[in-house]
């Protein structure tokens, strides 16, 4: 048995309580700071450095300590309700009819909803919530209700910015964008809205499908829809689909319902579509758009058939004549020929013998709406590639767009 001094006992006791606190603080340091990172609150725009990005298991960590109780996907609902509901208004409007006797009077219209993406009033919605509207207003969580603006329409794309001025004092709470480009077919989504005129309802579900064009009239398809089980009913259109992190990946838009009620397949408009058109919709009022200078005559049968029967038969069943190229356009200076022989058919008169164009910055052409939608991402300016028919030959040619707005004022 060794035997120690009582300096030696001393020395060993001192030693072995100041190892117990370094492990016992080294034990509570570390989730202490990941709680203060965590909890800490983002600086300001313009003061510092960005907010530092949690990872999900931090997040996890501090829904879990302040939402016990709850399953995770429970507590993912909570939190983003609780954080973004109040950046969710309610949008009415007023319309103005005729009455009997022919006076102009105004008329309660729709109602939808609309996301603040921006802390100076700016909200994001529908074009379909707004349209017609002589008066808008817009009603914020709290229940104060201001008159708004419209900013600037997309009917392309069913979107529409409207502002309304932001008392001082007040801060809004905005939704953040996402991006759309990554989604997945199965990943959990969010809606609030604000169905039925029950203010600031959560829905939830899954992305049903990605990439769906959907067609809302005779010359527009909005593509890469995002196709959604999430309840989309009266009154949410234009309000935020959100992902499970509390970003906008879509505008929620119209379901699709073959009974006529309220149960089918909803369609969002994607972030990606919407991050592109609202700069030009706040500076604008519009969406500046790419354009080809000619008049075009959809291929029909009874026109495939004229054109067999003249013989000057066309090599295909689906595209669009080039009815007329003016002197000095875009399309005469890319080379497009219009045609050169008049014909009727019913009450519309138009040329034959012209260019049939198949094809638009590589996106197949059989219709009118099919041009505007493979020109609808392009701006003035933008050099493309487009292929036709001359006769029996396949061409090409690369042509610069002019504004299509300016080229349908001058019709």
């Amino acid at each position: 048995m060794r035997l120690y001094t009582r300096t030696q006992l001393i020395l060993v006791s001192i030693a072995s309580l100041a190892i117990a606190l370094l492990i016992s603080f080294g034990a509570g340091l570390l989730p202490l700071r990941a709680q203060e990172v965590a909890l800490a609150p983002a600086k300001p725009a313009g003061q510092g450095s960005e907010p530092v990005a949690l990872s999900p298991q931090v997040q996890n960590a501090v829904l879990a300590d302040t939402l016990p109780g709850f399953s995770q996907d429970e507590r993912e609902n909570i939190d983003v309700y609780e954080r973004l509901n109040s950046g969710v208004v309610n949008i009415t409007t007023e319309v103005v009819t005729i009455n009997w006797f022919l006076e102009p009077v105004p008329r309660e219209g729709g109602s939808g909803s609309g996301s603040i993406i921006d802390e100076r009033g700016y909200v994001l919605t529908n074009y379909h919530v707004i349209q017609n509207a002589f008066k808008v207003f817009v009603s914020l969580a709290d229940g104060s209700r201001f008159e708004g603006t419209v900013i600037g329409s997309d009917p392309e794309n069913d979107l529409a910015v409207v502002k309304f001025e932001v008392p001082k004092g007040v801060r809004l709470t905005t939704i953040p964008y996402g991006e759309s480009s990554n989604l997945k077919v199965g990943q959990k989504v969010l809606a609030i809205g604000n169905p039925f005129g029950l203010e600031r309802t959560l829905t939830r579900g899954i992305v049903s499908g990605l990439g769906r064009p959907v067609q809302q009239d005779s010359k527009t398809i909005i593509r890469d829809m995002i196709q959604t089980d999430a309840s989309i009913n009266p009154g949410n259109s234009g309000g935020p689909l959100l992902n499970s992190r509390g970003e906008l990946i879509g505008v929620n838009t119209m379901i699709y319902s073959p009974s006529g009620g309220s149960v089918g397949v909803g369609f969002a408009v994607p972030v990606s579509t919407a991050k592109r058109v609202v700069p030009d919709l706040i500076k604008f009022g519009m969406v500046k758009r790419g354009w080809i200078d000619a008049e075009y005559v959809q291929l029909f049968p009874a026109l495939i058939e004229y054109m067999k029967e003249q013989g000057s038969p066309v090599p295909i069943d689906k595209g669009l004549l080039v009815s007329t190229v003016r002197r000095g356009t875009n399309a005469d200076r890319a080379g497009l020929k219009g045609g050169t022989k008049a014909v009727r058919y019913y009450q519309s008169v138009f040329n034959v013998g012209g260019d049939i164009l198949v094809n638009v910055d590589g996106m197949p052409i059989s219709s009118i709406a099919d041009l505007y939608s493979a020109l609808e991402d392009n701006k003035p300016g933008d050099s493309i590639t487009i292929q036709f028919y001359r006769g029996s030959k396949l061409m090409s040619a690369t042509i610069s767009l002019s504004d299509r707005n300016e080229s349908m004022g001058k019709r």
